[in-house]
């Protein structure tokens, strides 16, 4: 099993950078999916940063080797290039269906499903804090949908045909996130991810229409592009995050994404507004994203507030016992 190393900072740091490179991700990606198909998007994603990683890694002759993988390394590879494609196939074409910050919101219980699989990869227990967060996070769901709750619930409009494909991105983004943890004891996390890249954009060559680069406007490439860097930043950041603190403290913090993404939207749509629509929702929606993320990170943390409650436990009655102690 991967044990984390400890350095929680830096962690913090490297966590806090993947949400806000994955908050503002869905604005550049909905300007470019007007004209790119979402397969053609990824398949330039993936290829540019598995390219990038490949030469860095050649230059630094740290290649990874894949003997040392054996054949469950070799299963481990395979599910999380599976489950890292599919993710970024269906997260687009969702996101063609919805608004960016209705796509990052739903998208939000990818680490959740990752929190609850770890459970039982990882064999870690479920508390009562989780339980509360999970609940928590229900509600918020609820409120944020309040405007469209019918419509989700009684037909398939292309509101919730979006939905439910950003619902299967984030479930098989959990397959990922539980093979790419265990690869991290194999390889660094630079030479997994480069593997991963390259093998995703492999894989999806035979579907990709590079061509379509040429019917972009310069905006359009300038923003493939950063697409393409945030890839390879984030994933990064997400990937040595998991090196060096646990999944769970991981987890809560990728919850403010969501925020960011209805944040810059906002800004955008002010600055932008002939590329950035606004959200079309109400306080309700906004107060129950909110209650989202504060039940997503109270799911993740779980355990460690109620381990921490407990071991305050004693000392509190201890200072009460002395304290009638000494009254008397």
């Amino acid at each position: 099993m991967h044990i984390s190393s400890g350095r929680w900072l830096y962690g913090l740091l490297l966590a806090l950078t993947t949400s806000v490179l994955w908050g503002i991700l869905p604005i550049k990606l909905k300007e470019v999916l007007q004209v790119m198909d979402p397969i053609t998007v990824t398949w330039y994603r993936l290829a540019v940063a598995g390219s990038l990683l490949l030469a860095y890694l050649a230059a630094s002759r740290r290649l990874p080797r894949f003997h040392p993988l054996g054949r469950k390394g070799g299963w481990l590879l395979a599910l999380a290039v599976a489950g890292l494609t599919a993710n970024y196939v269906l997260y687009l074409k969702g996101l063609n269906l919805l608004s960016p910050g209705t796509t990052q919101l739903v998208i939000q219980v990818a680490p959740i499903l990752l929190l609850i699989s770890s459970l039982f990869v990882f064999r870690e227990r479920f508390s009562l804090g989780q339980a509360i967060g999970l609940l928590v996070m229900l509600l918020g769901f609820g409120l944020f949908f309040n405007q469209r709750l019918g419509e989700l619930l009684t037909s398939l409009t292309t509101y919730t045909t979006g939905v439910l494909t950003v619902l299967a991105a984030a479930f098989v983004w959990t397959f990922y996130g539980l093979a790419q943890k265990q690869l991290l004891t194999l390889w660094n996390s630079v030479q997994v991810m480069m593997v991963i890249y390259l093998a995703c954009a492999l894989l999806l060559t035979p579907w990709a229409h590079p061509l379509q680069v040429l019917e972009l406007s310069p905006l359009q490439g300038w923003l493939l592009l950063a697409c393409c860097l945030n890839t390879l930043v984030a994933y990064g950041a997400f990937a040595e995050a998991l090196a060096h603190w646990e999944a769970s403290r991981v987890s809560a913090t990728l919850a403010l994404t969501p925020l960011v993404t209805f944040v810059s939207v906002a800004l955008a749509a002010s600055w932008w507004p002939d590329h950035v629509l606004p959200e079309q929702v109400n306080w309700i929606a906004y107060a129950g994203a909110v209650v989202v993320v504060l039940g997503s990170a109270l799911t993740a943390l779980g355990p460690s507030i109620m381990a921490s409650w407990r071991a305050r436990a004693p000392s509190i009655h201890l200072d009460e016992t002395e304290r009638e102690q000494w009254t008397k």
